[in-house]
This record gives structure tokens, sequence and C-alpha cells, in this order.
């Protein structure tokens, strides 16, 4: 494979930028027209892939805010249940079915970049099976999510309803072990613009469904679960499809080999799981030891209203992180060291400037950004005080899943994970424990993830 296929559009100009073997040729610092066409061919890049798969991600995240909205409307308890099962089981199981999905973006992006497209079937198979069984062990925390959410000191009657929503969304459960392989199967090759019309149509079919189940057929929570798992499975028999009739390089049909070097495989998987669990579920214990201050209901409140504001934002940036986990897991697949470092340096830039955007934003906004989700004069003022720290959390989150998304491409999973693990729980939350009861400064002492930039800083240099 002579060519990345990233780099088969160039104009009769840009290919004076590139050697033989397809990388970018030395170029002077003091060459500001060669660098301004590098940093132009790699944006364009960036976000042919990122746009569409910050799309989709959006209409991901759709599905679960549409349910909240249209079961919000059935009473406070089932709006409560409806968020509480979303939030924490949701969060927690999804979590951990992409971080073990995400070996597929290391593997499948560099054999697709070394040319080996016939291995992604492989890799893609081998991946539903390890998801598979995974959600098999995962099955407990549905069918006892009432005895867990009391445990975590929620209320018992909003407990039992959350518990028989999250039930009834198990089928849910299993379309990941369809939809996340396939999704990572797409991406390494860049068709990605299939997932955005495929996240687009379950957006609007389950906005369709769920008005139908719950204000013509009445079912209530019950008819809010069926339009989840029936879109859902949509969504992922969708990319399923597409995979195995579209995409015939790449997919030869099942393969016993599947079932070769599958340890490896799930030893990568395991390490890119607790990469990304170690981010998640940081914000659910977040909020679990917010909870326990004095004035839980203000405190809470005000950090869930900033933590969903910068929750619209992670969602464009897990775009991004998939974005540049190609571009890096293509061009070391290639081996084109200087390709990989250029869209490294471009995507880390674009993504520093996009932060510092939505970062001037949050805080021209402070005095109204809760206006959304509360009445409550008392919760907007906390909101606007906190609103600083939101800003410069939301400028160091734009950095992060760059970082995150290089290590996944360059199959570094491992020494990132323990560097979560270090920076959010033996630095991070401690030192949150300490400023936040022992000094009395409340919960603004929660959002400022230094040991988080500097940690995944080091990482990339």
């Amino acid at each position: 494979m002579d060519q990345s296929p990233l780099l088969n559009d160039f104009s009769g100009d840009h290919w004076q930028l590139i050697c033989s073997d397809g990388d970018y040729r030395p170029i002077s610092s003091m060459n500001m027209n060669e660098l301004w066409d590098v940093f132009w061919i790699e944006t364009v890049k960036l976000w042919e892939i990122g746009g569409p798969i910050a799309f989709n991600i959006v209409c991901q995240y759709g599905l679960y805010a549409i349910t909240v909205a249209f079961c919000g409307h059935l009473g406070p308890t089932e709006l409560s249940a409806v968020t509480l099962a979303q939030t924490v089981i949701g969060t927690f199981i999804f979590g951990f079915m992409i971080g073990m999905g995400s070996a597929l973006e290391t593997l499948c992006g560099q054999a697709f970049g070394a040319g080996q497209v016939h291995m992604l079937g492989v890799y893609t198979q081998r991946s539903m099976i390890i998801l598979l069984l995974s959600t098999f062990l995962l099955l407990p925390i549905y069918l006892f999510a009432t005895p867990i959410l009391k445990f975590l000191g929620q209320d018992h009657d909003i407990a039992v309803v959350a518990g028989k929503f999250a039930m009834l969304t198990i089928p849910e459960l299993y379309s990941l072990s369809v939809n996340i392989p396939t999704s990572k199967f797409l991406q390494a090759q860049s068709k990605v613009g299939v997932l955005a019309w495929i996240g687009f149509v379950a957006l609007l079919l389950h906005a369709i469904l769920l008005w139908l189940f719950i204000y013509v057929f009445n079912w209530g929570l019950t008819g809010a679960a069926i339009s989840f798992n029936l879109v859902g499975w949509v969504n992922a028999l969708a990319q399923f499809a597409y995979v195995v009739f579209w995409c015939k390089d790449g997919w030869k049909g099942w393969s016993w080999s599947a079932f070769n070097e599958i340890w490896a495989f799930v030893r990568l998987s395991i390490e890119s799981a607790v990469m990304l669990c170690l981010e998640t579920w940081y914000m659910m214990s977040i909020i679990l030891l917010t909870g326990h201050l004095k004035d839980a209901v203000t405190a809470v409140g005000a950090l869930s209203i900033c933590i969903n504001v910068d929750g619209w934002e992670a969602m464009f940036f897990i775009g991004v992180n998939a974005a540049i986990s190609v571009r890096v897991s293509n061009e070391l697949g290639l081996g084109r060291a200087r390709a990989t470092k250029c869209s490294i340096v471009v995507t880390v830039f674009q993504s520093l400037l996009i932060g510092i955007l939505c970062m001037i934003v949050v805080l021209a906004l402070r005095s109204h950004l809760a206006i959304l989700y509360t009445d409550s004069e008392v919760l907007k003022r906390s909101v606007s005080e906190l609103a600083w720290f939101l800003g410069v959390t939301m400028l160091l989150n734009s950095v992060q899943p760059v970082i995150s998304g290089v290590a996944v491409g360059g199959g570094w999973q491992g020494l990132v994970a323990y560097i979560n693990l270090g920076s959010y729980y033996i630095f991070g939350i401690p030192l949150g424990y300490l400023l936040g009861y022992v000094a009395n400064f409340g919960v603004m002492v929660n959002k400022l993830p230094f040991s988080k930039l500097i940690s995944h800083s080091q990482t990339t240099i």
C-alpha cells in the first residue's frame, strides 16, 4: 500500500510536500507557506473524519436526552428515576463497553494503514465476541440496580422505579456488542458519513416511537424502554448490514481466526476499558462525594448543571478523539513519523482554540447558564459562581481527549490507564475531599483537573 487513504486527495501543489514513502518531507519552520499548506492538509483530514463522528455521537447522546425529556412529562418521580438510571447505571455500563471496544481503534487503524484490510473483519469479530461475553458479566448490575442505587444513598421510591427501568433496557445492552465494534470498523477506514446518517435516522425514529408509545399507547416508562431497545438494535443492525454488504474488502465473512490470539486482544481491550472508565467514572465519584456536602441539594444540582454543560463539549471532542486516533494509527501503520507528528500538533492547536472559545462563551453567559435547567435563584447563583471553574475545565478538557486519542492510536492505553488512576483517584479525589470537607471550600474545588492536564501532557511528550 503506497499511499495512505487520507493522502489521496492532494492538489498538485501539495504533492511537493510529500516524500517517496508518502510521509511529509522535512519543512523549515521559517517557510510559512509550506507550514500553512501542511496545516490546511491536516485540518481537512481531521474534520473529514471528526465532523461526522462528532455528529453521530451527539445523536447518540440525544437518544438519552430525549428519553429523559419525554419521561419527564410523566411525573417528577419518573423524571428522576430515568435520569438516575441513565446517568449512573447507563454511564457505568456504556463507559466500560466503549472502553473494551477501543482496542479496535488501535488494531484496525494500524492494520488499515499498513494495507492489511482483510484483518479488519477478523479484529471486529474478535471484539464482538469479547463484548458479548462482557454483557453477561455486566448483567447483574441491571438485575440488582435497585439495591445498588439504594446502597449509594438514593431515595427509595426513585431507586425502585430506576431499577425497573434499567431492567427493561437490558436488550439495549446486548446491542452494544454489535454497535461498538462495527462503528470502530468504519471509523478505521474513515467511512464515517454513514455513521452520521444512521445516528440521525435513529434519533428521529426514537422521537417518533417515544411519542407513539408514551402518548398514543399510554405505555409509560415501559414504552420508553421498548423504544430505547428497538432503536438501539436498529442502529446496531444498520451498521452491521453496511459492514457486511458494502465493505467487502474488510469483511470476508465469519472466520474461526477471530478466536486466535484472543487473550492478547482481551488484554488490550481491558487496558482501553480501564483508561476510559477511570475518566468516565471520575465524574460519578465527584457527584457521589458532593452529595455528602452541606446543602447537598444545591451542591449536587449546581455541579450537575455544570457537568451537563461540559458534557456537550465532551461529545464534540469525542469525535476529535476518534479522528486523531484514526490518523495516528493509520500513519504509524505506514511508518510515517512526520505525518503522525503533524497531525497531533495541528489537532492539539485547533482543539485548544475551540476550548478557549468555549471558555469565553461560558464566562460571558455565566449568569444565564442555569436557565434551561432550573427556576431556582439559588441554583442559578451557584452555577454562576462555578462558571469560572467550568470555563477553565472546558479549556483543559479540550486538550485531554486529543491526548487520549493519540494514546489509543499508538496502543499506549496501559500507560494512560496508570496515569488516570494516579491523577484522578490517588491525587484528584483525595485532594477534592480535603479541600471540600476539611478546608470547607465546598463544591468548587472539584472542577479543576490540573493533574489530568499535567499527566496527559507528560504522556504526549
